[in-house]
């Protein structure tokens, strides 16, 4: 008789946080729907799950880590509410214990979090993105750049800070969003030049030798002068005008030349980033046709309604398949 192989799924459980006042809560509630889908295709294939919720502090976390036994950990942790850094913290604590673990590693994480200086790698290694600068209240003054632009936090994901106003077009606009930014997430806002061609993300897998899953565009359908923009709403309140006006199309509408260029500048974002097992690089095109990296996501969403299961779908991968791959590869990883 063959023993069920063990795994455990690491996820933070939701907490209160900063995300309360802003309004912001459902992106932190969406993991335990990630966990229960990813638990039930390991579950069919015979794993033996444990489920193991993490909270703060860090080294509390830390030491519930260290005690975990398996044969590989499926790595959904995303930080805690007023500790975002602490994904990649944990993945470093996961990387120290041994243990095979899905996903990237902390080095990448951390750079997900960290916008400018994942903007420079970037841009070091040759990857197009929009010109941006990192601002804060008392440097707002500095700022530089060709309007309208687009205002974000420098330290979060999921669309957290993103709304209808994040598109500035003046001075006062621009002052207004980066003390708001500031306010509710604390630390610096990127300013980018918003760039308002079509929109694409492509999720990649692999380690060594990654794959490039079909490319999706986001097709938009929204009131005129509402900004082109995936906002906190639109990603997570379905009946919301962003939602409602916001498509996600797989594959996209692509030449051959156009999907070969995109696939060797998200493939080149990834290696960048030093991302493993899956990423989502998300791009626009600007007036001129070329493609501009807006952000690489190491570990995104992997729910069944996800980008990254429609592109895996689009693929000829059946859901069960996609995430068995993830774990697959990080059982073949050699970092």
């Amino acid at each position: 008789m063959v023993l069920p192989r063990k795994v455990a799924i690491v996820y933070n459980a939701p907490t209160s946080s900063h995300y309360d006042v802003a309004g912001e809560t459902k992106a932190m509630a969406a993991v335990l729907e990630e966990v229960e889908a990813v638990q039930a295709v390991l579950e069919r294939a015979n794993w033996q799950v444990n489920l193991m919720p993490l909270l703060p502090p860090r080294e509390q976390a830390a030491e519930i880590i260290h005690a975990v036994r398996a044969d590989v950990v499926f790595n959904l942790f995303e930080g805690f509410g007023d500790d975002a850094v602490a994904e990649a913290y944990m993945a470093d604590v996961l990387a120290k214990s041994k243990l095979p673990f899905t996903g990237c590693p902390g080095s990448a994480l951390a750079l997900g979090l960290n916008k400018g200086k994942a903007k420079e790698l970037l841009i070091s290694a040759g990857v197009p993105t929009p010109q941006y600068q990192v601002l804060t209240p008392a440097t707002v003054s500095l700022f530089n750049l060709t309007f309208p632009c687009i205002v974000k936090p420098g330290n979060e994901d999921a669309s957290h800070g993103l709304s209808g106003d994040s598109v500035v077009h003046d001075k006062d606009g621009l002052r207004q969003q980066v003390e708001k930014i500031s306010n509710l997430f604390g630390g610096e806002a990127l300013v980018e030049e918003f760039v308002d061609g079509r929109e694409f993300n492509a999720t990649i897998l692999g380690n060594e030798q990654p794959v490039v899953l079909p490319v999706s565009e986001i097709v938009y359908s929204l009131p005129p002068g509402m900004p082109r923009i995936i906002t906190f709403e639109g990603k997570w309140e379905k009946d919301s005008v962003f939602f409602l006006g916001t498509k996600p199309v797989c594959p996209a509408a692509l030449t051959a030349h156009e999907e070969s260029y995109i696939r060797k500048i998200v493939m080149a974002a990834y290696k960048a980033v030093g991302c493993r097992g899956y990423a989502r690089i998300d791009m626009r095109q600007d007036t001129g046709g070329k493609i501009k990296v807006l952000e690489v996501n190491p570990n995104p969403d992997i729910a069944p309604d996800s980008g990254a299961a429609r592109q895996a779908k689009a693929s000829g991968l059946s859901y069960d398949e996609f995430i068995l791959k993830i774990v697959q590869l990080a059982l073949e990883d050699k970092r």
